[in-house]
């Protein structure tokens, strides 16, 4: 199933890892790996990355972050060609992105003269960064003809277990996906309360807004190490942030 119908799909700048993810799932289609699988195999793809930024090896770190980035796009896919969505999975991908999104960031510290308290702040503006998106992307998605409609734009109670996992499992993950994500979307939504009420929004808003996703963010990253530039990483993805006051004016003022 597609997430979006065919008038709403957009260029996603942060999904370039969707070729590869396709290609990987369906060679994986007939064999035992599961979605969990592939999400534990994208973190293990991010700590390898984590672990070439501390041993200065920034060549290597910007390609395993793009390859986190395809092998990501992988297990969605994977769940869709095998018939097996997941909530367990669902929020384990969200749970290793934040995860792993804190540790890149404090490997990046590490190895530059940024400020620890720098970087919590450019930490907390990736994932303002990215829950916006999320927010505008998953309003479309729900209000997308044939949409994929898993992801619910307001998410209060643990969601009812699908076929081949436990309720106890959803439960638990779904709790630490609200403590660790609970506060960004509460920001976003106390910024931007009457988004869920658009009925669309336009593909180039959706692209525009796709330069906060993950993968894009990843990709800059990837670029920024090689070149020799981690002391402007953290300082950049802070005055990024404000971008978000943009964003949501401009939907405010012309999507209503």
């Amino acid at each position: 199933m597609s997430k979006l119908a065919a008038e709403d799909k957009f260029l996603d700048l942060s999904d370039y890892g969707r070729f590869f993810g396709r290609f990987l799932a369906n060679q994986l289609k007939n064999t035992r790996f599961t979605p969990i699988h592939v999400t534990i195999l994208f973190g293990i793809t991010g700590l390898i990355a984590i672990y070439c930024i501390l041993t200065n090896h920034y060549l290597l770190a910007g390609f395993f972050l793009v390859l986190k980035s395809g092998i990501d796009a992988a297990d969605g896919e994977l769940a869709r060609l095998k018939n097996t969505p997941s909530y367990v999975g669902r929020y384990l991908d969200s749970v290793f992105d934040i995860i792993l999104n804190f540790l890149i960031l404090m490997a990046i510290c590490y190895v530059s003269n940024t400020t620890i308290w720098l970087t919590f702040l450019a930490f907390i503006g990736i994932q303002l960064q990215g829950t916006l998106y999320n927010y505008y992307y998953v309003i479309l998605r729900n209000k997308s003809v044939g949409g994929d409609s898993t992801s619910k734009v307001f998410e209060y109670k643990s969601p009812r277990a699908l076929p081949g996992e436990t309720q106890k499992s959803v439960d638990i993950l779904f709790g630490i996906y609200t403590i660790v994500y609970g506060a960004f979307d509460k920001i976003i939504h106390l910024l931007d309360p009457e988004a869920y009420k658009v009925k669309t929004f336009p593909n180039w808003f959706m692209t525009l807004l796709s330069l906060y996703g993950l993968g894009f963010q990843l990709l800059i990253i990837a670029i920024m190490l090689p070149l020799g530039w981690m002391e402007y990483i953290i300082p950049f993805f802070i005055a990024y942030t404000l971008l978000i006051f943009v964003l949501i004016g401009i939907r405010k003022v012309y999507f209503k």
